[in-house]
């Protein structure tokens, strides 16, 4: 059964026999890019284009949650995030300066993940919180000043910041207390805003001036192609595969490109430490790399955030990889991987409800011995539906249990 993107079962089990892929893939559109996009189009007035944008349930998410903000009513919206942190996190703010606030639901582990940040903040602005039964509603008026937050907890709550403070009718700082972690998808939301007229001005470090009484403008814009995504890819080309992977800008403010770095140093002979604190996300495709490298011992550092993710990141890596054969040790906020010629295979192992961790566990087994299966491998429609179809075009061999 070839698995597409609009014929995916709500449920399925691939098994997958080992084998090199060939070929060329042009990876999904950006889901950061497009979140980012997406909801500095809904704040204008005016109508934007965006061309490219991703139909991942992340981004579908963001959409709907979009359109609800933006249909006038009295009450309080209802916003279900799905499982998307990104939609969550950057619309608690945008929600208060649109509508007063909103009742936020979601699936999977997303309400289980921490808000503190804002709540420390709301509890500082007299704004109401309450988390019950899964369900988020905050409610007040979000106010023009000063907002003080950590910069190494998610840069989520800084970009959702930066989105609703243009709005109001003061000025704003957004003043850091640590250094910046994950700068590069700050850097994408300044982009962001200012293709959409938003002015902000960042001093670099840890200080955002935000003047209010802002709009929006209307911007014709394409989503360029996903470096989080691309680096599956990038993992498969070290395990042997010959890809050409296509559509990517070299220019990009995505700070997932730092694959390409990394990728390179996972080639060199010896001991390799990557720090992955501005790139938490390349954490499962850098994994499957190191543990094949043959005779190599690979450190991917800085990794604590990883345990609040879809998944305890963390955990399921080397759950998954040491199921395969692979030789990681885990520790709170760091992995130790000893690389090996070959993995075993022959067993089943987790989607863990997480497309990133069932995208690693695909691009491993190209380098087993004997068949690996994956449950729950639906769990990649988050950010890449079309996963499955491309690692068959590609030559990769699998049959599908639903």
């Amino acid at each position: 059964m070839n698995v597409t993107a609009d014929m995916m079962p709500a449920h399925f089990d691939l098994t997958i026999t080992p084998a090199l892929l060939r070929g060329t893939v042009t990876p999904p559109p950006s889901k950061s890019q497009s979140h980012r996009v997406l909801i500095a189009a809904a704040l204008g007035t005016q109508v934007s284009r965006i061309g490219n944008l991703g139909h991942s349930e992340d981004i579908d998410a963001t959409r709907r949650c979009m359109a609800a903000l933006k249909t006038p009513g009295e009450e309080l919206p209802e916003l279900d995030c799905g499982e998307s942190g990104s939609t969550l996190r950057f619309l608690i703010p945008v929600a208060l300066a649109l509508r007063g606030g909103g009742r936020f639901t979601g699936r999977g582990r997303l309400m289980q993940r921490p808000q503190e940040p804002y709540f420390a903040l709301f509890r500082e602005k007299g704004i109401s919180y309450e988390q019950k039964d899964d369900v988020l509603t905050v409610a007040g008026t979000l106010t023009a000043g000063d907002y003080t937050l950590r910069g190494d907890v998610s840069s989520q709550f800084i970009t959702g910041l930066l989105y609703a403070l243009p709005l109001l009718n003061g000025d704003s700082r957004i003043l850091l207390t640590t250094d910046l972690e994950s700068r590069g998808y700050i850097d994408m939301t300044l982009d962001a805003l200012k293709q959409f007229g938003i002015q902000v001005e960042y001093d670099g470090d840890r200080t955002f001036r935000i003047p209010g009484k802002q709009h929006y403008q209307s911007r014709d814009i394409t989503i360029e192609a996903d470096w989080s995504n691309a680096a599956f890819w990038y993992a498969a080309v070290s395990l042997g595969c010959d890809l050409d992977i296509q559509g990517l800008n070299a220019y990009s403010a995505q700070g997932d490109m730092r694959i390409v770095p990394y990728f390179l140093k996972l080639q060199a002979k010896g001991r390799v430490e990557l720090d992955v604190s501005q790139c938490p996300d390349l954490v499962p495709p850098l994994a499957a790399m190191a543990a094949l490298r043959s005779g190599e011992t690979t450190a991917i550092v800085n990794a604590a955030r990883l345990r609040i993710k879809e998944s305890d990141r963390l955990a399921a890596v080397t759950e998954v990889l040491s199921a395969l054969g692979a030789q990681v040790e885990e520790f709170e906020d760091h992995l130790v991987i000893h690389g090996k010629e070959r993995l075993a295979g022959g067993v089943t192992v987790s989607g863990h409800n997480d497309h990133r961790i069932a995208m690693m566990a695909a691009i491993a087994a190209i380098r087993c011995d004997a068949a690996v299966t994956i449950t729950g491998a639906e769990c990649v429609k988050k950010s890449y539906p079309n996963f499955w179809e491309d690692y068959r075009s590609l030559g990769g061999n699998y049959t599908c249990d639903t």
